[in-house]
């Protein structure tokens, strides 16, 4: 196990010490690297003055209530169309031009539709998050192996038994493919819509800083950005494979 996480943790460390000497023998400018230890020290201000942990819940927030809501809304609209053909055929074309278009590049219709609130956001999470999720649920649902439904049919199962005992455990490991892959897009989607229409969260506090050419703040942004989100992913697999899994 230990060796485990010292193979995950090589790369990085390895990186930290390029930066490190770098920094050291200047051969970036400090204004487009700053120095290890300089980001340190600003992360070490931002969290004692609280700002850090305030842009940290708003984004995590805002995160958490669209990757919900586009998870039971996507997952139930691909159980509708893994066993309605006509429902899926009806749908097909929306759902399609719906998944092309980035969301990012509907933000000014939420704003109009939805205000300068917190709903722009959270609509562009749901947006990011529905579709891998729908997709991956949709194909795992239809790619269980027609055996399974006739032992189900064999063994007297209703439907309700036989959702719970063979379709769900069958199509598991697609649907938390698709649950992985939408909470790496919820992040990646919230910050571009921080980026432009927010006045909290990491997004924000990137782009705030970037106006005023504070790189130390704005690696703080980012690095916080990837370290929450490796935690979340290693959390949601944990979480999914000890509770629904086993």
């Amino acid at each position: 196990m230990m060796s485990r996480f010292l193979y995950y943790c090589s790369l990085p460390v390895v990186l930290i010490i390029l930066w490190t000497v770098s920094s050291v023998n200047e051969w970036v400018p400090s204004l487009l690297l700053p120095a290890p230890w300089t980001v340190m020290s600003s992360a070490r201000e931002l969290i004692i003055s609280g700002e850090l942990w305030h842009h940290i819940l708003a984004s995590a927030s805002r995160t958490f209530v669209g990757f919900v809501f586009a998870a039971i809304s996507a997952f139930s609209l691909a159980f509708l169309f893994s066993t309605n053909g006509k429902a899926h055929a009806s749908g097909y074309l929306l759902i399609e031009a719906l998944r092309v278009t980035p969301p990012l590049s509907i933000i000014p219709l939420l704003i109009l539709w939805l205000g300068i609130g917190e709903g722009p956001k959270i609509g562009i999470v749901f947006l990011s998050v529905f579709f891998p999720i729908y997709l991956s649920t949709l194909s795992a649902l239809r790619g269980v192996e027609p055996k399974l439904k006739e032992v189900a049919k064999v063994l007297g199962f209703t439907r309700k038994e036989t959702l719970q005992n063979l379709t769900l455990p069958a199509a598991m490991p697609g649907i938390l493919t698709g649950l992985r892959l939408g909470f790496g897009y919820s992040w990646r989607a919230l910050v571009g819509a921080e980026l432009v229409a927010a006045s909290s969260g990491l997004g924000f506090m990137i782009s705030e800083a970037g106006e005023f050419v504070q790189t130390d703040i704005v690696f703080v942004g980012v690095l916080t950005i990837a370290i929450l989100g490796v935690f979340a992913d290693v959390l949601l697999k944990y979480i999914v494979s000890r509770f629904i899994v086993m």
